[in-house]
């Protein structure tokens, strides 16, 4: 199966509905309550990047039977330093950002807490791809 998602920079309203949808196919699937969340966490986290730091972005999701993986590729300014990025309260969101409770520097920490694999490939200037695996046995 497979699902595809747009996604419009600086739309804080419509960040959330990828993960939605994702999450109501995963429950149908019979997946995992506790790997649906690990999943749908992940996955905002990755749409909230998109909205808060990019001009746009996708989101594509293959789900098969023993795994979901999940590519979110944007069109924003990308990554420095993925390493630096990688740190617990590290953000480079703007003071606006901040102020809708955005921006804490958690979105990189969770998708790798709640992923069995991120892999993050970043070009200055051009944008950011992020894939998000989980599988669905832990």
């Amino acid at each position: 199966m497979n699902f595809n998602f747009k996604i419009n920079g600086g739309d804080f309203s419509g960040a959330g509905r990828a993960s939605s949808d994702i999450k109501k196919v995963l429950k149908k699937l019979n997946v995992h309550p506790k790997i649906i969340k690990r999943i749908v966490v992940a996955l905002y986290e990755a749409e909230v990047n998109v909205v808060a730091h990019a001009k746009k972005g996708s989101i594509n999701a293959e789900i098969d039977s023993e795994k979901i993986r999940i590519t979110v590729v944007d069109e924003g300014p990308g990554i420095p330093d993925i390493k630096k990025a990688m740190t617990e309260g590290f953000s480079t969101a703007s003071s606006k950002v901040r102020e809708m409770g955005f921006g804490a520097g958690m979105g990189l920490p969770n998708m790798k807490k709640n992923a069995d694999v991120l892999n993050i490939k970043s070009n200055v200037g051009s944008g950011t791809m992020v894939e998000l695996i989980t599988f669905f046995k832990s």
